[in-house]
């Protein structure tokens, strides 16, 4: 454990180092989420439309490649309120710009759950998120983007269900 947190931090500390413009913003957004349940759920598995909002900080290594850290509440899962997921979400996102006005990012997310304790969902899942942006001036952002959930979020010691989420994030936000 303390090698990963030491590269982790090598790595945070090489990239600072060597950025050459940092930016800082928030955003929000609108949710389209669901889960994917392994076996098929046998009940009718609705949507559910919620919201994201959090601040950003951007590292810009070069022109055209940046990281972006990121720290946001999101209302995910599905529509029923015992399949309702909210999650404090950490995505870092690589990010390639593709001209002045648009960038594409892809990277890994962890999330944490802010809801009820023992209540069948796993603490701590894992997504990998992947989007675009669209900048309409110098500050404000229309992006979208996708999370898919790599790990389980249901606790494994009470099923042997598989759920996964599945959002799509539609936001806006300003570049500060």
């Amino acid at each position: 454990m303390k090698s990963i947190l030491l590269t982790l931090l090598f790595i945070t500390v090489t990239t600072l180092s060597f950025s050459q413009e940092v930016s800082y913003g928030i955003r929000g957004g609108l949710n389209v989420s669901n889960l994917d349940f392994d076996p098929d759920a046998t009940f009718n598995n609705q949507h559910r439309n919620g919201f994201a909002f959090g601040g950003f900080v951007d590292y810009g290594v070069s022109d055209n490649f940046s990281v972006q850290l990121e720290i946001q509440y999101s209302a995910e899962g599905g529509k029923a309120d015992e399949l309702r997921a909210d999650y404090i979400q950490m995505p870092i996102m690589a990010r390639f710009g593709l001209s002045d006005k648009f960038t594409v990012g892809i990277g890994p997310m962890a999330s944490l759950k802010t809801w009820k304790d023992n209540d069948g969902f796993a603490t701590f899942t894992f997504s990998g998120v992947g989007g675009v942006e669209y900048m309409i001036n110098d500050e404000l952002f229309v992006d979208a983007r996708v999370h898919y959930g790599l790990s389980n979020i249901l606790d494994d010691d009470l099923t042997d269900v598989e759920a996964q989420n599945t959002t799509f994030q539609f936001g806006f936000g300003i570049r500060i």
